[in-house]
């Protein structure tokens, strides 16, 4: 069922998010889905990072040690649940502002489905060089846009206009949380929790 709706959003995005509305998904099935795909990039991560590494001009390859980098991988997987529960209690919450009154099961639905391009192309981390994921991952983020704009009207019940609106007010959102996750990154590096890397 997972993977038929991954899929689906990249063939038929409009008629996948109206056979995931139809759906009745269960907290804990979404849950195993966040389970799923937020291990993708989390696990390529590690290894990029740990395995491969990579280099600055013609430098010496840098990796992590293998213990930060699975501090730095869990950080992440709470990271990515917390962002997907987070953005499904503001679909919730700013739902009456646009007229729309759906349950926070289906508004936590519709956040972990969004950013399914995100969790397929973390496999990108493999090889964690800045280039390339910048390569690979704008195109994604581009397409997480869209499944956001296309899902919001359907999944929760209002029209197009609306919508847009609404969709405009959760990207806004989103962003701000990640400007928020990159900030305490900074912190908590200059408080020496940093990345520790190999000899």
């Amino acid at each position: 069922m997972l993977w038929r709706h991954v899929l689906g959003f990249f063939i038929h995005p409009l008629r996948e998010w109206e056979a995931v509305r139809a759906e009745n998904v269960s907290t804990g099935r979404i849950v195993r889905h966040i389970s799923i795909l937020g291990a993708i990039p989390v696990v390529s991560g590690y290894l990029g990072t740990t395995e491969f590494g990579w280099q600055i001009g013609t430098a010496e390859t840098v990796r992590l040690t293998h213990f930060s980098a699975g501090i730095i991988s869990l950080l992440y997987y709470a990271v990515i649940f917390c962002a997907v529960f987070s953005v499904g209690w503001m679909i919730h919450w700013m739902g009456r502002t646009y007229g729309a009154t759906q349950t926070l099961t289906r508004c936590i639905v519709l956040a972990a489905y969004i950013p399914v391009p995100l969790f397929l192309v973390g496999v990108a981390q493999l090889y964690p060089a800045l280039w390339f994921n910048l390569l690979i991952g704008i195109p994604a983020t581009t397409y997480t846009v869209f499944l956001l704009y296309v899902g919001i009207p359907i999944m929760m019940d209002i029209p197009a206009e609306r919508g847009f609106l609404f969709a405009s007010a959760v990207l806004a959102f989103g962003l701000v949380g990640l400007v928020g996750v990159l900030a305490a990154t900074v912190i908590l590096w200059s408080l020496g929790a940093g990345p520790v890397f190999t000899s």
